[in-house]
C-alpha cells in the first residue's frame, strides 16, 4: 500500500495556506485529489485521515491538523452518479437488494458511462465499486437485461460476492419472475431447451435442440418452469423461475414454446403502445437466498406503473 503523508500547512510556492478549509477542497488543492468529488469518494473509502483519525468529507481543516492520505486514489471503473434515484429494498452490512427499473442497464459498459444502476449505488454505497472481479460491475451479484425491472443483489465486499455467486451457480438463490406472454398457457410448463448464442445476430439468442449440434452451437443448459396465473385478454400472465442461468434464458425459452414477452421485439414478441421502445413485460418479482446476517430472506419488487398499466 502507498502512503503519502503531508501537513495541512503545506502548500505550493507562492501560495498561502487558508486558516481552515473543507477536506474536499484541501485535498484538490494539494494536488491529491483530480476534483471535489473524487476526495469525498478518498474520504468514503477511508483512506484519508485527520490526526490519525477517520473524518468526514466536509470537515474542516486547521493549519496544524497532520492530513495523511494511506494509498494512491485511482479514480474507479464505475463513477458515481447521485443524481440517479435508488429503490433500496433490503439492506445489510454485507449486502443490498436494489428495485431495477426497466430500461436502466445494471452498470456501464465503457469508461464515462453514469447513468446505470451502479452508478447510483457506487454514489451511495462506494464500497460496492471493490466488492466484484469485474471493475465495470463491481458487486453485482446477478445482471438483468435493460428491458427487465425487478430485484438486483448486489454484494458489499468481496467475502460476500464470492458467497453469492456460489449461491447463484448450486442454484440456492430462487428467482421468481412475472411474465405477460402471448397465447393462452393452461398448464405448467418445464421448458429445456439448451441456449446458444445466435448464429447471424449478435443480439439475440437462440433455443436448440438437445443432442442436435455439438461443441458452442450445442448450447448450455437451461431449464425454466412456467406457472400461469391469469388471463388478460389475449394474453396470459406467468409465474417464471428459472433453475439455471443463462443469457435471454426467460425470453427465449417463453418464445420457443411459443408465448413470447409482450413487448419483446428482438423474439417476436408483440408490441403494446403502454411500454417505451426496449422496454418489455418481464419483472423479478421475488429473491429468496441465505443471509449471513438474518438467516433465510425473502425479498419482493413491486410492480411497477408501467407494467401494472398494462394489466388493467
Amino acid at each position: 500500500m502507498k502512503r503519502a503523508e503531508f501537513h495541512a500547512s503545506e502548500h505550493p510556492a507562492g501560495e498561502r495556506a487558508p486558516q481552515e478549509e473543507r477536506l474536499d477542497r484541501h485535498l484538490v488543492r494539494l494536488g491529491f485529489a483530480p476534483s471535489r468529488r473524487a476526495a469525498r469518494e478518498m474520504v468514503a473509502r477511508g483512506i484519508v485521515t485527520i490526526n490519525g483519525r477517520r473524518c468526514r468529507k466536509g470537515q474542516l481543516v486547521a493549519a496544524t491538523d497532520q492530513v495523511a492520505v494511506t494509498e494512491e486514489f485511482r479514480p474507479p471503473a464505475i463513477e458515481s452518479n447521485p443524481r440517479l434515484a435508488l429503490d433500496v429494498l433490503y439492506e445489510d452490512p454485507n449486502l443490498l437488494v436494489i428495485n431495477k427499473p426497466g430500461l436502466l442497464p445494471c452498470h456501464p459498459l465503457k469508461p464515462g458511462e453514469r447513468d446505470t444502476v451502479m452508478n447510483a449505488v457506487v454514489a451511495r454505497y462506494p464500497e460496492t465499486a471493490d466488492a466484484g472481479d469485474k471493475p465495470r460491475e463491481g458487486g453485482l451479484v446477478h445482471r438483468l437485461d435493460n428491458g427487465t425491472s425487478g430485484a438486483l443483489i448486489i454484494a458489499r465486499n468481496r467475502e460476500t460476492f464470492d458467497t453469492m455467486r456460489r449461491a447463484i451457480k448450486a442454484h440456492a438463490i430462487v428467482r421468481h419472475y412475472d411474465a405477460l406472454v402471448e397465447g393462452v398457457v393452461d398448464r405448467t410448463l418445464e421448458l429445456t431447451a439448451p441456449i446458444a448464442h445466435h448464429p447471424r445476430n449478435a443480439r439475440k439468442m437462440t433455443a436448440v435442440v438437445a443432442g442436435a449440434l455439438s461443441g458452442r452451437r450445442a448450447g448450455r443448459r437451461a431449464i425454466t418452469h412456467v406457472e400461469p396465473a391469469r388471463r388478460v385478454g389475449r394474453y396470459t400472465l406467468v409465474s417464471v423461475t428459472p433453475e439455471t442461468g443463462s443469457r435471454h434464458q426467460i425470453r427465449v425459452h417463453l418464445a420457443n414454446a411459443g408465448h413470447p414477452i409482450v413487448g419483446d421485439s428482438l423474439y417476436s414478441g408483440p408490441r403494446d403502445e403502454r411500454l417505451d421502445a426496449g422496454r418489455f413485460w418481464l419483472h423479478l418479482r421475488e429473491v429468496a437466498f441465505e443471509s449471513s446476517r438474518a438467516g433465510r430472506i425473502t425479498v419482493r419488487a413491486p410492480l411497477p406503473p408501467d407494467l401494472s398499466d398494462c394489466l388493467h
